[in-house]
Parts: structure tokens; sequence; C-alpha cells
């Protein structure tokens, strides 16, 4: 029995929510109207997941995460608007410590509810599993992080950006994954040969926002896959959401391009979709994939695929891990090269480019 704490100011969200997971088999809900609410409950009972809406009276949904997280540490999905204030308000509630994140229905809420039931339920039965100690200590290390990019020197370009990509490093991933990526990505280094494709289970409104967030923070260049674009050195592309990327070749040239979502693929932006198109562009000794932590199994196949052909693969660790069952999946078919905590992977995949000869090759093409 997973046991639910649903936050929300509206008594209606409060009611369809309560609705939704109590006719679902092994819930048991209690409900708060705000913040102060839910942390008078939570001081007395336990529960395994709480849901908590953005924007409340009283205590915000952040003030009340934050205080979770201090003096009783519970696995948080929240609920938040499609807007970009909402996007940027989630983003921080995962720095925080957040496990995942829904969007809240639109329009009328009673016509619209059943539209994310199965992600809802699925995002807390997969919070309810998740590693909250460790999506609390990556928080703080998020801190320091942000904090040396604020004292670093302005970006400089590097020699590799902006040549025709040669392979590319291709990472998967979705709960626990913003604040991961967050945590990897800025220690790719601003020569790094190849670029770098992220398939982010994520809505379409937030693809943007994060890939500006990232962008303040990583040696490369972040960019949404918002349209049809070369695919070049010294770039990282965030794959838009609620859609998939697949790659295409014209004139010698790599492009990314964002396609509606697959009806043969469950999650979006797709991490299957991707690797496929990929290995139907480029040999696979061009390719390196990433499994980072989530839940399910997007990419698994696609991945041990590219790593029976020849190329390089990368599984979190389970230590590391939010959720494991991605990158479990990949190591259950056997189709990891290594399996690695977080902080290694940037640093594997800088190792596998120099043994490759890329960072020589990117340089001297780069003139």
């Amino acid at each position: 029995m997973i046991r639910v704490l649903i936050v929300d100011d509206s008594a209606l969200m409060r009611r369809h929510l309560n609705n939704l997971l109590s006719k679902e088999r092994g819930f048991e809900t209690a409900t708060a109207r705000n913040g102060i609410e839910a942390l008078d409950l939570l001081e007395r009972q336990d529960f395994d997941v709480v849901t908590l809406d953005v924007n409340m009276p009283e205590m915000d949904g952040l003030t009340c995460l934050s205080r979770i997280m201090a003096n009783k540490p519970t696995p948080v999905v929240m609920v938040s608007s499609l807007t970009e204030e909402g996007a940027e308000a989630t983003f921080e509630a995962l720095a925080l410590g957040a496990v995942d994140f829904v969007k809240k229905p639109s329009g009328t809420i009673s016509l619209t509810i059943d539209r994310i039931e199965e992600s809802l339920i699925a995002k807390i039965k997969g919070a309810a599993k998740a590693r909250l100690k460790r999506a609390t200590n990556l928080r703080h290390r998020l801190v320091e992080q942000r904090q040396r990019a604020r004292e670093a020197p302005p970006k400089t370009t590097p020699p590799a950006r902006g040549v025709a990509a040669v392979g590319m490093v291709l990472i998967g991933v979705s709960t626990g994954g913003p604040t991961t990526l967050e945590r990897i990505l800025p220690l790719l280094p601003a020569n790094l040969p190849w670029p770098v494709v992220v398939s982010q289970h994520m809505p379409g409104n937030f693809t943007g926002v994060f890939a500006r967030r990232l962008n303040t923070i990583c040696h490369l260049e972040v960019v949404e896959v918002d349209s049809q674009m070369p695919v070049v050195a010294g770039r990282i592309y965030i794959a838009r959401g609620d859609g998939d990327v697949v790659f295409s070749q014209r004139g010698g040239r790599l492009l990314a391009m964002p396609m509606p979502a697959g009806a043969d693929y469950f999650w979006h932006p797709s991490v299957e979709r991707m690797v496929e198109s990929a290995l139907s562009q480029l040999p696979a000794e061009q390719l390196i994939g990433v499994l980072l932590t989530g839940m399910g199994n997007d990419g698994a196949e696609a991945m041990t695929k590219l790593k029976q052909r020849g190329g390089q693969t990368i599984a979190q660790d389970e230590d590391t891990s939010v959720v494991f069952g991605m990158p479990a999946e990949l190591i259950a078919r056997k189709g990891a090269s290594v399996v690695l905590a977080d902080e290694d992977v940037a640093e594997q995949v800088s190792i596998w480019l120099r043994v490759h000869g890329a960072f020589k090759q990117g340089g001297r093409h780069a003139g």
C-alpha cells in the first residue's frame, strides 16, 4: 500500500486527485489544503509520497518542499502548471529535492484530469521507490556547482565548436533526470569534439526553459531541438518535450529534427527512437550511449543493440540513481559497457573520445 498525501489549495483538484488514486488499487490517500496543513500532517503521520501544488496561499509549494526535505524527507511529486513560470518553479523544486513532477490539467479539471491519470500513477509509484537521500545530496552539490559557475570566467569559443559531427553522445533519462543532468553536463569540457543529444522525458513547455537553465552552467552551448538544425561539436541538444528527436543527413551533414511523438513509443522524448535513428545514420562505433536514472525501460533495447554493434554504453549505477529502472534494464540485457556513478560519467565519455582520437580530430578539422 502506497500512502499518498495530496496537497493543493483547490478543493476541486484535491477531490479529483483523491478520486483518481482511490479507484486505483494499492493507494491510500489523505489531503491538505496548503503547506502548513501538509507539514502538520507529516509531523503526525508517515507518507510514502507527497503530491504538492506549486502555487498555494499561506505557504507556497517551494517553501513547503524545503521544509519537508529539512524536517522529514519524503518523496515529492510536484503538480505544476505548463507556463514558463511554472516550469522555472518546477526546476527549482527538483533542485530542492522533489523526485518528479506532473503537469496540472488545463481548462476544466473534471474534463481533463483523466489525461494525467496514467502518468500520475506511474510517477507516484516511481517516487515511492526513489532514493531520496541521494536526491537531497545532489541538491547541495548543485548549489555548490552553480556558485563555481558564477565565479568562473566567461565562456570562450573552443576550437571544436561548429565542426560537423563525426559521432554523437546520446543520453537518455527520466525520473530524477534534471538534477542528474545538472550534475553531469557541466563536467563535460568546452572542447568536447562530439555533440551531445539528450532525451529527457518532459513536457514540451519545459524543455526550452530547461535548455536555457543548463546553458547558464555548462561549458558547452545548450539548445532545444525546436526545428531542424545541424548537429555540430561544442553543443548539447535537448530533445523537445512531448515529441521525439530523430536524425538525417543532407549534403554530408548530420541534422537533428523534432518529430511528433511516435505512437509506438510510450515515453517522450523517446530514448529508444533517438538511439534507433542515430544507428540508422552513423556506425555504432561513432556513438556513445548513456542511460541514466528513470522508471521503465526506455532506451535499454536500442542501447544494447548499439553496444552489440561495436558502440560504447554507460549505465548509471544504483547508488546514484534516483530510480534505477532504466539503467537496470540496460544492465540486465548485458548492454552496458560500464556501470558508473553519475559524477564519473563525463570523465568516462572524455576518456573514450581520447581513445578514439576524437579530441585531436576535432581540433584539426576546426583548423
